[in-house]
C-alpha cells in the first residue's frame, strides 16, 4: 500500500503530507526500518487524519478513545507508517507494573546490568509507542510515565542512566470505555495527551474496507454486510445486545470463511454471533444476520465479476 497516494486520494491536506515526508527526511529509522509497519488496513477518516497527523508534526502525544470497532490500532498502524517510525506496540493490563514498561535488572557477562523495556527503547530510537488500552494499567504503573509524556521527555531509570527521548518520538494511546476492567485515567496523565474521539466507522468507509480486502466481493453484498455491521452497532448502542458481537475483525474473518467455501451463516455464526455466549442474544444477533443475509445464500453468490 503506497500510504501517501491513498491519503492524497482521501483528500487529506496535501501540505501535512508533505511536513510528513519532511519529519521522514529528517529522521531516518536507520537499523530500525524494520520496525515501521506495513499496514494492511487503511483507516478511512480525513478530519481524525488530519487533526492526528497535525497533533504528532506540534510534538504532542495522542490518546485515541472511543468504543469498540472505531479503528483505534489501525490508525496509530497508519500513523507510524506515514512518519516512517519504528513503531513498538505496548499491551497495558491490571497486572502490567512499571518494570514492564520501563526495563529492570539483569544478569549478563557475570554483572546486573540494565535490561530496556519498550518505553525505554521506544524512546532511544525515536520510535512511536502505542500505549494499548491505557485505561487497564493501573495508575500507579503509568506515573513513571509522567516525565515521560510531558516538557521534560526524559525517563529516570533508579540506579542506572538518564534516557532522553529522541526528537522523533511519540506515544499513541488507545482507550476504549466499554471493556471490562477499564479504568477513568487521572488527570495527571490525561493532560499530557491531545485527545481525539474516534468516530463510529461510517457504511460508506465499510463497504470500501471490504473491496479493498476482498476485491472480488459483488457491491450488493458487501453494502449489505456493512448494513448488518452499523445494525448490530445501533443494537449496541439501544443496549438490545452486548458489545461481543460488534466486531469488525470477525466480519472481515467470516468474509474470509465464505471464500474458502463455509456458507454464510456458518461464517456469520462463527466470527460474529458466536462471541456472545448468552444463547438469547447469540439468537438474536442470528435472526439480524438472516435478516440481511439469507441463510441459503451460497459463497459463489457472493464472489464473482
Amino acid at each position: 500500500m503506497d500510504l501517501e497516494q491513498e491519503l492524497l486520494q482521501e483528500g487529506i491536506d496535501p501540505g501535512l503530507l508533505r511536513e510528513a515526508a519532511a519529519f521522514r527526511k529528517a529522521h531516518p529509522a536507520g537499523e530500525m526500518r524494520d520496525r515501521i509497519p506495513a499496514p494492511r488496513f487503511l483507516y478511512y477518516g480525513k478530519e481524525v487524519w488530519e487533526e492526528a497527523a497535525a497533533a504528532l508534526l506540534c510534538g504532542e502525544n495522542l490518546l485515541l478513545a472511543g468504543p469498540k470497532a472505531t479503528g483505534k490500532n489501525v490508525l496509530a498502524e497508519n500513523l507510524a507508517t506515514l512518519f516512517g517510525r519504528p513503531c513498538w506496540n505496548i499491551s497495558l493490563s491490571i497486572q502490567a507494573d512499571s518494570s514492564e514498561l520501563i526495563g529492570t535488572d539483569t544478569f549478563r557477562d557475570n554483572r546486573v546490568s540494565f535490561r530496556p523495556g519498550p518505553v525505554a527503547e521506544c524512546a532511544r530510537c525515536g520510535g512511536f509507542g502505542i500505549l494499548d488500552e491505557i485505561n487497564m494499567a493501573r495508575n500507579e504503573t503509568l506515573a513513571v510515565l509522567h516525565a515521560t509524556l510531558d516538557f521534560r521527555r526524559v525517563i529516570d531509570v533508579p540506579g542506572y542512566d538518564r534516557i532522553v527521548l529522541d526528537e522523533a518520538t511519540r506515544f499513541i494511546a488507545t482507550m476504549n470505555y466499554g471493556y471490562a476492567g477499564t479504568r477513568d485515567l487521572n488527570e495527571a496523565l490525561t493532560s499530557r495527551f491531545a485527545v481525539i474521539e474516534m468516530p463510529p466507522v461510517e457504511q460508506d468507509a465499510l463497504c470500501r474496507l471490504m473491496k479493498r480486502e476482498f476485491p472480488d466481493i459483488r457491491d450488493r453484498w458487501a453494502g449489505q454486510l456493512a448494513d448488518l455491521f452499523k445494525e448490530l452497532e445501533n443494537k449496541c448502542e439501544s443496549a438490545e445486545i452486548s458489545s461481543k458481537s460488534l466486531d469488525l475483525r470477525g466480519l472481515l474473518s467470516a468474509v474470509r470463511l465464505m471464500k474458502k467455501g463455509i456458507g454464510a451463516d456458518a461464517a456469520l455464526r462463527m466470527g460474529i454471533a458466536n462471541k456472545s455466549f448468552d444463547p438469547f442474544e447469540r439468537q438474536l444477533v442470528m435472526d439480524t444476520i438472516r435478516a440481511r443475509i439469507p441463510k441459503s445464500i451460497r459463497p459463489e453468490e457472493i464472489f464473482g465479476p
